[in-house]
């Protein structure tokens, strides 16, 4: 930290856009040497959509109009759909709240399956970033019907022959 003349101590780093904060990660490290460890919220997202999609009868993330705008994006020659896409952190210095948009499969107790995510989202999140998770938000806003075909596929099949 730098400290200009009006006193007020200033950052020697610019600041981050809100997509891209970052957080300083120094919980249980003091006097292991000079330093810091900073994590940016993407890697949280990212930990916390792995750890959810791990559990079985989680379909997808988002919901209809999401899936089926990833199902466009993913046909595209070289464009991706967003890695982050159902899954929304909150980051502070010492804690971290998510957010999950999912579909889940037909058939799945969704109480159940919604205490799965949770423990696992929050288990690797805190293992990983030594952030504690606070809550973890489960919105199901589409549930996947077997009948329904997978709209991750690339061949329709023709109606006639």
């Amino acid at each position: 930290m730098s400290t200009p003349t009006t006193g007020t101590p200033t950052s020697d780093y610019p600041a981050a856009s809100a997509d891209r904060r970052t957080t300083t990660l120094d919980a249980g490290n003091a006097g292991a040497g000079p330093g810091r460890t900073t994590v940016a919220n993407v890697v949280v997202q990212k930990i916390a959509g792995r750890a959810a999609r791990e559990i079985s009868g989680v379909y997808d993330f988002g919901g209809s109009a999401p899936r089926a705008f990833g199902a466009i994006t993913e046909r595209i020659p070289g464009a991706r759909a967003s890695t982050g896409r159902g899954v929304s952190v909150e980051v502070g210095e010492k804690q971290a709240a998510i957010d999950l948009d999912i579909v889940v499969e037909y058939g799945v107790p969704i109480a159940q399956l919604a205490q799965s995510i949770r423990r696992n989202v929050t288990d690797a999140v805190e293992r990983m970033t030594s952030l504690e998770v606070v809550e973890v938000n489960i919105n199901v806003n589409d549930l996947h019907l077997a009948d329904e075909g997978d709209d991750r596929t690339d061949v329709a099949t023709p109606r006639v022959q």
